[in-house]
């Protein structure tokens, strides 16, 4: 008789079990949207919440503020993606699939950070505002990269105190060659051809090394300020000769040379949002992460996967990686 309860019990315990199992699943196809279990459609979830910061009259209407902040880069990981860039497009995409959200602010805080990253934020932004407007906010920064995605939008603000511009391309490395001598080590190279260990830093590059990365850097500076001129309506020429030159500029000096397109606090971002949208009264809501169990599980699984202790000698822009281009002030590369 105690066998057979203790039986019992075991079996009601791996029945539950399936069960919690199973509807972990399900809620994990349900945040990835478009699923189907057993011929039923999944709806949906929302990624991101929604965090009221201004009540508007018109709760109905809403303009989402998105924050964007750090270094830019498929490397930075994300709260629920497995990088930055992938939160950030999810939060545009939820933004564009909700009816009432009428228009959206981009709260920038960013000095930039690599070029393709930059690209893919700029052309998210783009195709988000071909159907609701976009307001891009810098607060103390919004240079090079972060200035180069926020070009997608509609209508750029900022603080007359914010640094932004720094329209300009950085490859950088170390050169350590004087280095090794004195510690009589010395770089030993196979290569299949002459440009394959352009960027090593145990010895000089050659004046043809020198030349071809410029040449690519100046690709990839042409499209950035071809973007520049097409978004601020800029002569290229001009924008070439004048502040496209990697400065950083205070927003007052932005504002003068029609980088953004009006000065003012994040209240004003609002505002021209709402007025964007035309919801005048609509409620301003801020997306923030959303942590579902499956999310939780995973992040559980990671951290005991990669546990280790970290101890950080240098500043993360002293770590940016060697031989990736950048969209960045002088003052955060090595």
């Amino acid at each position: 008789m105690k066998k057979s309860g203790c039986l019992m019990l075991v079996l009601f315990v791996a029945v539950c079990a399936s069960m919690f199992v199973n509807l972990l699943l399900l809620a994990a196809l349900g945040a990835k949207g478009g699923s189907s279990v057993a011929g039923v459609k999944l709806l949906r979830s929302k990624v991101f919440e929604e965090r009221v910061l201004v009540d508007g009259s018109d709760s109905s209407s809403k303009v989402a503020v998105i924050p964007l902040d750090g270094i830019i880069a498929f490397s930075e990981s994300g709260s629920l993606g497995q990088s930055m860039v992938e939160d950030f497009k999810a939060a545009l995409e939820q933004a564009e699939e909700d009816k009432q959200i009428k228009s959206v602010v981009l709260q920038v805080d960013s000095p930039g950070g690599e070029i393709t990253a930059s690209d893919v934020l700029y052309n998210a932004i783009c195709k988000l505002a071909r159907h609701k407007p976009v307001v891009v906010y810098f607060n103390s920064i919004g240079a090079s990269g972060a200035y180069y995605a926020a070009c997608g939008a509609n209508w750029i603000m900022c603080n007359d105190t914010t640094f932004t511009g720094s329209i300009g391309v950085i490859i950088s490395t170390l050169n350590y060659r004087d280095l090794f001598g004195k510690l009589g080590l010395q770089s030993v190279v196979f290569k299949s051809g002459k440009f394959k260990d352009m960027l090593n830093g145990a010895r000089e590059m050659s004046p043809e090394e020198q030349a071809y990365i410029q040449g690519l850097v100046m690709q990839s500076y042409d499209r950035f300020v071809g973007i520049v001129a097409r978004s601020r309506k800029l002569d290229e020429k001009t924008l070439r000769e004048g502040v496209a030159d990697g400065r950083i500029l205070s927003g007052t000096d932005a504002f003068a040379n029609k980088l953004v397109d009006k000065l003012g606090y994040i209240e004003d971002a609002y505002d021209k949002a709402a007025e964007l949208g035309g919801a005048p009264d609509a409620q301003v809501v801020r997306y923030e992460r959303n942590y579902s169990f499956d999310k939780f599980l995973r992040m559980f699984g990671e951290s005991r996967a990669s546990a280790k202790i970290e101890l950080d000698l240098l500043p993360k822009a002293a770590r940016l990686e060697p031989g990736r281009v950048y969209l960045l002030p002088a003052f955060f590369t090595p």
